[in-house]
């Protein structure tokens, strides 16, 4: 597990000062146990955020077994690096009289914090592969990476029953560290989605789609029925969000 760097970790001044604009709502003596001001609290506080998706403090404090309080001072901290920043809630009416509570999302440079430093130089590798091979050399790199991530889910995925495969693959996909689980198809849509909340090669495949491409290709393969990508980290979704469609014992699509 990749952790957040050091300079989340740094904690040796607690904010006491009440900024109407701050989610820090009570005083430094009300921060609870010891450990919720360690770095590796924080951490835990913000790879939540980012195997979760959008959060509030109340969200955070429940799963994370920590005081609200504790809570709101790192996402002050984790707010000051950059980490993490407020997001526009989804699907979440108006709370009666007050404002609704703030909801936290992973910055672009957070998840900096989260992939290999390899990046750029995969980029560049691509390009040079492009401009020298042609895309359709870019298409056969993508193919031929997946195929290796396929052949490894291959034998877990086929071994269960077809309408828990898309749990298994999610499963499959946490344990290579793409933060993955299954949720129900919105709108009354018979189905499941797979959703990643982390991408290991997000900001290569912002240049290179086929990357995407290619990893949908082979979860439709694995997961015997037509799939269909709806989101990407890659183009700026929180998460990559993959529609399967609910299969029959048949192995065919229901209607």
């Amino acid at each position: 597990m990749v952790g957040v760097p050091g300079e989340l970790g740094n904690i040796d001044v607690v904010k006491t000062v009440r900024d109407p604009n701050s989610v820090t709502e009570a005083p430094a003596r009300d921060l609870g146990p010891v450990e919720d001001v360690t770095a590796g609290t924080r951490e835990k506080v913000a790879r939540a955020i980012l195997e979760n998706g959008r959060s509030t403090a109340a969200d955070l404090a429940a799963q994370l077994d920590l005081t609200p309080a504790a809570v709101r001072r790192h996402l002050d901290a984790l707010l000051a690096d950059g980490v993490i920043e407020e997001a526009e809630p989804r699907g979440q009416a108006h709370r009666g009289r007050g404002r609704p509570a703030k909801v936290f999302v992973v910055t672009d440079a957070g998840r900096h914090h989260f992939v290999q430093a390899y990046d750029d130089l995969a980029a560049s590798a691509l390009r040079f592969l492009a401009e020298t091979a042609g895309v359709h050399a870019v298409e056969q790199f993508a193919a031929r990476r997946v195929a290796e991530l396929e052949e490894r889910y291959r034998r877990v995925v086929e071994q269960a029953d077809p309408a828990d495969r898309p749990a298994v693959l999610a499963e499959a996909l946490s344990a290579d560290g793409y933060a993955a689980s299954i949720k129900p198809a919105p709108g009354g849509a018979l189905g499941e989605q797979v959703c990643q909340h982390h991408c290991p090669v997000a900001h290569v495949a912002e240049q290179f789609p086929q990357l995407c491409e290619a990893e949908t290709q082979a979860f439709a393969r694995l997961l015997g029925t037509h799939v269909q990508r709806l989101a990407t980290i890659a183009h700026g979704d929180g998460v990559c969000t993959t529609y399967v469609p609910t299969v029959a014992t048949t192995g065919r699509t229901t209607s």
